[in-house]
């Protein structure tokens, strides 16, 4: 495995696969990789004949209060676990290596981004965009693999692909979760052990909308349900419980048959904001 740290070097790696008739699979990441992680580069693996992991703490994804500073970094680890699963490169680049002192071009979906999230974390999703265009344009991959966990990421990122008539097909792997349900997060080494027996809760709580769908309940009424079953939990502050659709994000409180909604929810335990998702067509 390689590991590269300049742009031009990975373009020109690239190139040189193309220009070989081989195909490129990206697995883009901030590092600290866990099995999510790596359940994303096997799976990436087996769409293309070499792989790339890029491992960048994107500093334009964040807000002036959230945990950039903070934000674990293995990188040590993270090289050992690519090599032996069998990653052919590895790309670290510099924040200065991607973004130029005189930086000023940006890439801005203006739909999907102005929802959940988005709306939380105002400028998130317009330094997403940018990054991964980047990324796209350096690994030049057929092939990018996203996980189900950020899912209104990677919706946002196949409409910006659709739109951008970028040539990259886009994969979005089933989210990887603990034995308990909680869905694996390189934030989630922040919790303090109480914090973490009740993260739980979010999952448990979104395994019930298929059984109350089928109950007869209306989007509105799962959503008071959700919230009810994760006030349960001592510590947890609600940011949002939310049934959009995948179509617009718009809210939705009564669904036509056929419609592909999201359940998203996004709650504080402490300082750490734990997000999850499931997807249901009504």
């Amino acid at each position: 495995m390689k590991t590269l740290h300049s742009p031009q070097s990975v373009q020109r790696w690239a190139a040189a696969q193309r220009a070989e008739g081989r195909s490129i699979a990206l697995v883009p990441t901030m590092g600290a990789l866990h099995e999510g992680h790596l359940a994303l580069i096997s799976a990436a693996k087996k769409k293309a004949d070499t792989v790339i992991v890029s491992i960048f703490v994107n500093p334009t994804q964040f807000g002036p209060n959230e945990d950039y500073a903070r934000y674990p970094r293995t990188l040590d680890d993270d090289i050992r676990r690519c090599r032996e699963l069998g990653a052919d490169v590895l790309f670290a680049p510099a924040a200065d290596d991607m973004y130029a002192a005189s930086f000023s071009t940006w890439v801005n979906e203006t739909v999907l981004s102005d929802a959940l999230c988005g709306l939380r974390r105002p400028g998130h999703f317009k330094g997403v965009c940018t990054v991964v265009l980047k990324l796209f344009l350096i690994c030049q991959p057929q092939v990018a693999v996203f996980g189900q966990k950020d899912a209104q990421q990677a919706l946002v990122i196949r409409r910006m692909v659709r739109d951008l008539n970028v040539p990259v097909k886009v994969i979005l792997h089933p989210t990887v979760r603990e034995q308990d349900g909680l869905a694996l997060s390189s934030r989630n080494r922040y919790l303090t052990e109480s914090e973490r027996r009740q993260a739980p809760v979010l999952y448990q709580a979104l395994k019930q909308v298929a059984q109350l769908k089928k109950q007869g309940h209306s989007p509105a009424q799962i959503r008071r349900k959700l919230i009810r079953h994760i006030q349960t939990a001592p510590d947890a502050r609600i940011d949002y419980v939310m049934l959009v659709d995948e179509e617009t994000m718009a809210p939705v409180t009564k669904a036509a048959a056929g419609t592909k909604l999201l359940i998203a929810v996004a709650v504080f335990f402490g300082k750490t904001r734990l997000i999850d998702n499931v997807r249901i067509v009504w």
